[in-house]
């Protein structure tokens, strides 16, 4: 059974910089959730400080109620990938995670799967030095996988993959997470990790601004629907009347805060004449921009 993975009011400074600042989320099982903010966030820190690699100024990091330290075989409980780059470039794909198999605890018939599942399995036998970044990616994965571990943190897995290979990312991921694994995936980018994501947890200069379920963000963003009318006199007298608001756009208006339909029917009953009513697309990224606006990161 997977774990959850639990941060409590941790921090750390470095020298007069406080990178991470009393920072307490918790990551479930069997969703995938998006650790997200700007760069220099503390996000990179956060996750090294829950890996045992930075020691945490004050506050907690544990994964099933344990510190990474403390855990006897912590490659079949937690797999992570920090970088995309530090492999062997002489090495082959098999090579690099055969070097890895006995301290995994794995033998090498795992390398293989592994291989297999992240679709490396036909570049096995070719020189990590020749690898493209989004390959790379994919060996990293690979890597993290080798235990069999129930719980996955990836640091910027998306970087460097084309849209195919972004594609096969998020469905990866979910896969992995429709068995119950636990899924932590860091981005600087809303983006690039909007379809995969179930949760959410957004900081910004190494604090805690923003956590729950991407529903949830996507419901603090504004409706907006795009018009374009030639009786701009009956539309303003229109949103006043329902109190809509009503901003001149490059090619119309937009109208704030209603949807599409609303707008085409009371156009309709008063006789408005619109030559195009579009609603938009939730706009997650500027929610993101404006969360974490100001915090200094």
């Amino acid at each position: 059974m997977a774990a959850e993975i639990v941060f409590e009011s941790i921090s750390k400074s470095f020298g007069p910089v406080k990178a991470v600042d009393q920072l307490s989320f918790t990551v479930e099982p069997g969703v995938v959730t998006g650790f997200l903010g700007p760069n220099g966030a503390g996000k990179t820190t956060t996750l090294r400080m829950l890996l045992g690699l930075v020691e945490p100024t004050s506050g907690n990091a544990t994964v099933g109620g344990r510190h990474y330290l403390e855990i006897e075989r912590p490659a079949s409980v937690i797999g992570a990938a920090l970088e995309a780059s530090s492999f062997h470039p002489g090495r082959t794909g098999r090579e690099h995670l055969r070097t890895y198999a006995p301290q995994v605890g794995v033998d090498t018939k795992r390398c293989d799967e592994v291989l297999e599942m992240v679709g490396l399995a036909t570049a096995a036998r070719r020189r990590v030095g020749g690898y493209s970044l989004g390959m790379r990616q994919r060996l990293g994965l690979a890597f993290t996988l080798l235990g069999d571990p129930q719980v996955l943190v990836l640091d910027e897995p998306a970087n460097g993959l084309d849209p195919q290979g972004i594609h096969w990312l998020r469905a990866f991921l979910r896969h992995l997470a429709s068995e119950g694994r636990t899924v932590l995936v860091s981005s600087h980018v809303l983006a690039e990790v909007q379809q995969t994501v179930d949760d959410v947890v957004i900081i910004a200069g190494g604090r805690l601004v923003h956590a729950s379920s991407l529903a949830e963000l996507a419901a603090r963003a504004r409706k907006q629907v795009h018009v374009v009318t030639p009786d701009v006199t009956l539309l303003t007298q229109v949103a006043a009347e329902r109190r809509w608001q009503l901003d001149p756009a490059a090619d119309g208006f937009t109208v704030w805060d209603v949807d599409a339909a609303e707008v085409g029917s009371v156009a309709f009953a008063r006789g408005l004449e619109l030559h195009e009513l579009r609603g938009r697309a939730i706009d997650l990224e500027q929610v993101f921009l404006d969360l974490t606006r100001g915090t200094g990161a």
